[in-house]
């Protein structure tokens, strides 16, 4: 019973990471590739800031239930 439930938390923190990373933004794309101006700093704000602190904090849960369905399988 608990290696469906690490398995139902994974399959959720992996859905929801991927959706976090697909929603920052991104900078330049490949217009930095060829010669495209990217050279401005710019911090995070908002939003932005926020989606970027869950990003981590759900790819270390992902990490930490990884390990942990490692050690008890």
């Amino acid at each position: 019973m608990r290696s469906f439930i690490l398995a139902i938390a994974m399959i959720a923190f992996s859905v929801l990471l991927c959706v976090t990373i697909l929603l920052q933004q991104r900078g330049t794309g490949l217009g930095g590739a060829f010669g495209g101006e990217g050279n401005v700093f710019r911090t995070k704000r908002g939003v932005e800031k926020g989606l970027f602190y869950a990003t981590i904090a759900i790819g270390c849960l992902f990490v930490g239930t990884s390990i942990l369905n490692l050690f008890l399988a």
